[in-house]
């Protein structure tokens, strides 16, 4: 174990950051495992139903209900796995993926003025943290749940 990292430390500014970060105003009211749902197919592509719940921590009927409901929103849609015609892989489309761009630029215009009351050196000591943290979000989405 790395004794330069307090691993608490660090889980507690993720965790505090995180309560903020989630509760910001959202131009579309859409829920938490909405817009998750969203991101995850935005990021990491089309996804069978079975994957989906997985990664998403909800039950198969949960996400098959939401999954509907989305669909019926034109914000998903569902086509047939080339590699086995019997699955379905969940798509996201582009109004799904406006959502998600939308959203990421409301809550950038939130952070801003947040920002513009750190010190410079607390600004550049987030921007050399940046690489590190989105390697570590990458090597905890590798993994799974």
């Amino acid at each position: 174990m790395n004794t330069d990292l307090d691993v608490g430390d660090l889980t507690r500014a993720i965790e505090n950051f995180n309560r903020y970060y989630i509760r910001l105003p959202a131009v579309q009211k859409l829920s938490f495992t909405t817009l998750s749902v969203l991101d995850t197919l935005a990021h990491s592509g089309p996804k069978r139903l079975t994957e989906l719940a997985r990664t998403e921590q909800i039950s198969q009927p949960g996400l098959t209900q939401l999954v509907t409901r989305l669909e019926r929103d034109g914000l998903v849609e569902r086509r047939s796995d080339p590699a086995d015609g019997r699955a379905v892989l969940v798509h996201i489309t582009d109004s799904g993926r406006k959502i998600g761009h939308v959203r990421h630029e409301d809550r950038g215009r939130h952070l801003i003025p947040l920002i513009d009351q750190l010190t410079a050196t607390e600004r550049q000591a987030i921007a050399a943290a940046l690489p590190a943290l989105t390697r570590l979000a990458k090597l905890g989405t590798d993994a799974g749940p």
